[in-house]
Protein backbone atom coordinates (compact mmCIF):
# COMPACT_ATOMS: atom_id res chain seq x y z
CA UNK A 1 0.00 0.00 0.00
CA UNK A 2 1.30 3.46 -0.88
CA UNK A 3 1.92 5.86 1.97
CA UNK A 4 -0.91 8.33 2.58
CA UNK A 5 -0.55 12.08 2.19
CA UNK A 6 -1.42 13.79 5.48
CA UNK A 7 -2.16 17.29 6.74
CA UNK A 8 -1.50 17.63 10.49
CA UNK A 9 -3.02 20.54 12.38
CA UNK A 10 -2.69 21.83 15.94
CA UNK A 11 -4.89 24.61 17.30
CA UNK A 12 -2.91 26.77 19.71
CA UNK A 13 -4.03 29.07 22.50
CA UNK A 14 -1.44 29.87 25.17
CA UNK A 15 0.39 26.59 24.51
CA UNK A 16 3.94 27.98 24.46
CA UNK A 17 5.16 25.23 26.77
CA UNK A 18 3.98 22.39 24.54
CA UNK A 19 3.34 23.46 20.95
CA UNK A 20 6.96 23.16 19.82
CA UNK A 21 7.15 19.59 21.10
CA UNK A 22 3.86 18.70 19.39
CA UNK A 23 5.09 19.93 16.01
CA UNK A 24 8.48 18.23 16.38
CA UNK A 25 6.92 14.91 17.34
CA UNK A 26 4.45 15.11 14.46
CA UNK A 27 7.25 15.70 11.97
CA UNK A 28 9.19 12.82 13.48
CA UNK A 29 6.40 10.31 12.88
CA UNK A 30 5.30 11.75 9.53
CA UNK A 31 8.74 11.06 8.08
CA UNK A 32 8.11 7.39 8.84
CA UNK A 33 4.52 7.02 7.65
CA UNK A 34 4.16 9.49 4.76
CA UNK A 35 6.08 10.82 1.78
CA UNK A 36 3.74 13.79 1.34
CA UNK A 37 2.75 15.79 4.41
CA UNK A 38 2.40 19.19 6.03
CA UNK A 39 2.18 20.40 9.63
CA UNK A 40 0.55 23.70 10.52
CA UNK A 41 -0.67 25.64 13.55
CA UNK A 42 -3.15 28.46 14.01
CA UNK A 43 -2.41 30.62 17.03
CA UNK A 44 -5.73 31.97 18.25
CA UNK A 45 -4.70 35.18 19.99
CA UNK A 46 -2.29 33.74 22.56
CA UNK A 47 -0.96 36.08 25.25
CA UNK A 48 2.05 33.93 26.20
CA UNK A 49 5.15 33.18 24.10
CA UNK A 50 3.38 30.88 21.62
CA UNK A 51 4.06 33.13 18.63
CA UNK A 52 7.76 33.34 19.37
CA UNK A 53 7.89 29.55 19.70
CA UNK A 54 6.08 29.09 16.38
CA UNK A 55 8.45 31.50 14.64
CA UNK A 56 11.42 29.50 15.91
CA UNK A 57 9.85 26.21 14.78
CA UNK A 58 9.30 27.73 11.34
CA UNK A 59 12.96 28.75 11.24
CA UNK A 60 14.01 25.18 12.00
CA UNK A 61 11.56 23.47 9.62
CA UNK A 62 10.90 25.99 6.83
CA UNK A 63 9.73 23.43 4.25
CA UNK A 64 7.60 21.17 6.44
CA UNK A 65 5.83 23.59 8.77
CA UNK A 66 3.76 26.76 8.53
CA UNK A 67 1.56 28.75 10.88
CA UNK A 68 -0.91 31.62 11.12
CA UNK A 69 -1.61 34.04 13.94
CA UNK A 70 -5.10 35.38 14.56
CA UNK A 71 -5.52 38.79 16.14
CA UNK A 72 -9.26 38.19 16.52
CA UNK A 73 -9.81 34.69 17.96
CA UNK A 74 -11.67 32.20 15.78
CA UNK A 75 -12.69 29.99 18.71
CA UNK A 76 -11.89 26.27 18.90
CA UNK A 77 -14.45 25.23 16.34
CA UNK A 78 -13.56 28.12 14.07
CA UNK A 79 -9.92 27.02 14.10
CA UNK A 80 -10.84 23.45 13.15
CA UNK A 81 -13.08 24.62 10.31
CA UNK A 82 -10.40 26.96 8.97
CA UNK A 83 -7.78 24.21 9.24
CA UNK A 84 -9.92 21.80 7.21
CA UNK A 85 -10.34 24.42 4.49
CA UNK A 86 -6.57 24.97 4.45
CA UNK A 87 -5.63 21.26 4.33
CA UNK A 88 -3.94 20.22 1.08
CA UNK A 89 -3.47 16.48 1.57
CA UNK A 90 -5.68 13.40 1.30
CA UNK A 91 -5.99 12.83 5.05
CA UNK A 92 -6.52 15.44 7.77
CA UNK A 93 -5.39 14.90 11.35
CA UNK A 94 -5.85 17.19 14.32
CA UNK A 95 -5.29 17.13 18.04
CA UNK A 96 -4.89 19.86 20.63
CA UNK A 97 -1.63 21.72 21.15
CA UNK A 98 -1.52 21.11 24.92
CA UNK A 99 0.31 17.73 24.71
CA UNK A 100 -2.34 15.74 26.56
CA UNK A 101 -1.99 13.38 23.62
CA UNK A 102 1.30 12.22 22.12
CA UNK A 103 1.47 13.29 18.47
CA UNK A 104 3.73 10.30 17.76
CA UNK A 105 0.71 8.03 18.30
CA UNK A 106 -0.56 9.32 14.97
CA UNK A 107 1.33 6.29 13.69
CA UNK A 108 -1.26 4.03 15.38
CA UNK A 109 -4.02 5.76 13.45
CA UNK A 110 -2.19 5.59 10.12
CA UNK A 111 -1.74 1.84 10.59
CA UNK A 112 -5.54 1.50 10.54
CA UNK A 113 -6.09 3.28 7.22
CA UNK A 114 -7.80 1.10 4.62
CA UNK A 115 -10.17 1.42 1.69
CA UNK A 116 -13.04 0.61 4.08
CA UNK A 117 -12.25 3.36 6.58
CA UNK A 118 -13.02 7.08 6.42
CA UNK A 119 -12.27 8.14 10.01
CA UNK A 120 -9.70 6.68 12.41
CA UNK A 121 -10.74 7.96 15.83
CA UNK A 122 -8.69 7.63 18.99
CA UNK A 123 -10.21 6.77 22.34
CA UNK A 124 -8.54 7.42 25.68
CA UNK A 125 -7.17 4.33 27.41
CA UNK A 126 -7.42 6.25 30.68
CA UNK A 127 -8.23 9.89 31.22
CA UNK A 128 -5.42 11.61 33.11
CA UNK A 129 -7.00 14.66 34.73
CA UNK A 130 -7.93 15.87 38.23
CA UNK A 131 -10.78 13.80 39.65
CA UNK A 132 -13.46 16.47 39.21
CA UNK A 133 -12.57 16.84 35.54
CA UNK A 134 -12.60 13.09 35.02
CA UNK A 135 -16.09 12.85 36.53
CA UNK A 136 -17.43 15.84 34.59
CA UNK A 137 -15.77 14.59 31.41
CA UNK A 138 -17.32 11.13 31.63
CA UNK A 139 -20.74 12.53 32.48
CA UNK A 140 -20.57 14.89 29.51
CA UNK A 141 -19.29 12.20 27.17
CA UNK A 142 -22.01 9.65 27.96
CA UNK A 143 -24.73 12.29 27.95
CA UNK A 144 -23.67 13.44 24.48
CA UNK A 145 -23.38 9.87 23.19
CA UNK A 146 -26.85 9.03 24.48
CA UNK A 147 -28.81 12.04 23.22
CA UNK A 148 -27.12 12.09 19.79
CA UNK A 149 -26.95 8.29 19.39
CA UNK A 150 -23.23 8.40 18.65
CA UNK A 151 -21.65 5.04 17.86
CA UNK A 152 -18.01 5.78 18.76
CA UNK A 153 -16.95 5.20 22.36
CA UNK A 154 -15.12 8.49 23.01
CA UNK A 155 -16.55 11.54 21.23
CA UNK A 156 -14.46 13.74 23.53
CA UNK A 157 -11.15 12.38 22.19
CA UNK A 158 -9.81 15.01 19.80
CA UNK A 159 -7.24 12.72 18.21
CA UNK A 160 -8.71 12.14 14.75
CA UNK A 161 -7.49 11.19 11.29
CA UNK A 162 -10.11 11.77 8.58
CA UNK A 163 -10.33 11.72 4.80
CA UNK A 164 -10.22 15.32 3.66
CA UNK A 165 -12.96 14.73 1.08
CA UNK A 166 -15.47 14.07 3.87
CA UNK A 167 -15.72 17.83 4.11
CA UNK A 168 -16.61 18.18 0.45
CA UNK A 169 -19.92 16.71 1.66
CA UNK A 170 -20.20 17.56 5.36
CA UNK A 171 -20.37 21.23 6.34
CA UNK A 172 -19.34 22.23 9.88
CA UNK A 173 -20.73 25.31 11.60
CA UNK A 174 -19.59 25.46 15.24
CA UNK A 175 -17.12 28.07 16.45
CA UNK A 176 -16.83 26.52 19.92
CA UNK A 177 -16.00 23.12 21.41
CA UNK A 178 -19.41 21.85 20.27
CA UNK A 179 -17.72 21.16 16.95
CA UNK A 180 -16.59 17.83 18.43
CA UNK A 181 -20.01 16.22 18.59
CA UNK A 182 -21.32 18.19 15.59
CA UNK A 183 -18.52 16.71 13.50
CA UNK A 184 -18.96 13.14 14.67
CA UNK A 185 -22.75 13.20 14.37
CA UNK A 186 -22.77 14.68 10.88
CA UNK A 187 -20.06 12.33 9.61
CA UNK A 188 -21.86 9.35 11.13
CA UNK A 189 -25.24 10.35 9.70
CA UNK A 190 -23.75 10.91 6.25
CA UNK A 191 -22.71 7.25 6.22
CA UNK A 192 -18.94 7.44 6.59
CA UNK A 193 -17.13 4.56 8.26
CA UNK A 194 -15.26 4.78 11.57
CA UNK A 195 -12.60 2.63 13.19
CA UNK A 196 -11.33 3.28 16.72
CA UNK A 197 -7.84 3.00 18.16
CA UNK A 198 -6.77 3.25 21.84
CA UNK A 199 -4.40 6.13 22.60
CA UNK A 200 -2.76 7.45 25.74
CA UNK A 201 -3.90 10.57 27.55
CA UNK A 202 -1.57 12.58 29.78
CA UNK A 203 -1.81 15.12 32.57
CA UNK A 204 -1.72 18.72 31.41
CA UNK A 205 1.78 20.05 32.05
CA UNK A 206 1.26 23.62 30.89
CA UNK A 207 -1.63 26.08 30.75
CA UNK A 208 -5.25 25.62 31.78
CA UNK A 209 -8.33 24.13 30.15
CA UNK A 210 -10.56 26.61 28.34
CA UNK A 211 -13.70 24.50 28.72
CA UNK A 212 -14.10 24.02 32.46
CA UNK A 213 -15.70 27.26 33.55
CA UNK A 214 -19.34 27.94 34.35
CA UNK A 215 -20.06 30.45 31.59
CA UNK A 216 -18.59 28.25 28.88
CA UNK A 217 -20.38 25.15 30.17
CA UNK A 218 -23.64 27.12 30.24
CA UNK A 219 -23.24 28.23 26.61
CA UNK A 220 -22.37 24.68 25.63
CA UNK A 221 -25.54 23.30 27.22
CA UNK A 222 -27.65 25.82 25.33
CA UNK A 223 -25.91 24.90 22.08
CA UNK A 224 -26.45 21.19 22.76
CA UNK A 225 -30.20 21.78 22.84
CA UNK A 226 -30.12 23.49 19.46
CA UNK A 227 -27.99 20.80 17.88
CA UNK A 228 -30.19 18.04 19.35
CA UNK A 229 -33.26 19.61 17.75
CA UNK A 230 -31.56 19.95 14.38
CA UNK A 231 -29.61 16.69 14.19
CA UNK A 232 -31.82 14.26 16.12
CA UNK A 233 -35.38 15.55 15.89
CA UNK A 234 -35.22 17.09 12.41
CA UNK A 235 -32.43 14.76 11.19
CA UNK A 236 -30.88 17.53 9.15
CA UNK A 237 -27.53 15.83 8.58
CA UNK A 238 -29.01 12.49 7.53
CA UNK A 239 -31.35 14.10 5.01
CA UNK A 240 -28.79 16.54 3.63
CA UNK A 241 -25.57 14.55 3.56
CA UNK A 242 -26.52 10.93 2.84
CA UNK A 243 -27.49 11.66 -0.79
CA UNK A 244 -24.29 13.69 -1.28
CA UNK A 245 -22.22 10.87 0.22
CA UNK A 246 -23.85 8.34 -2.11
CA UNK A 247 -23.11 10.57 -5.09
CA UNK A 248 -19.50 10.90 -3.92
CA UNK A 249 -19.16 7.11 -3.77
CA UNK A 250 -20.61 6.67 -7.27
CA UNK A 251 -18.19 9.25 -8.64
CA UNK A 252 -15.25 7.52 -6.96
CA UNK A 253 -16.28 4.15 -8.40
CA UNK A 254 -16.72 5.55 -11.90
CA UNK A 255 -13.26 7.15 -11.74
CA UNK A 256 -11.51 3.90 -10.84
Amino acid sequence: MSKPSISVFFPCYNDAGTIGVMVTRALQVLREVSDDYEVYVFDDGSSDDSREILAEVKRQYPDEFWYETHERPYGYGGQIRAAIRAARKEWFFYTDGDAQYDARELKLLVENISDDVDVVNGYKIKRQDPLHRVLIGYAYQYFIKFIFNLQIRDVDCDFRLMRRNIFDVVELESDSGTITFEMVKKIQDAGYRFVEVPVNHYYRQYGTSQFFNFSRVGRTLLAIGGWWWRLVVKQEARKKYQPKREAQLKTAISNQ
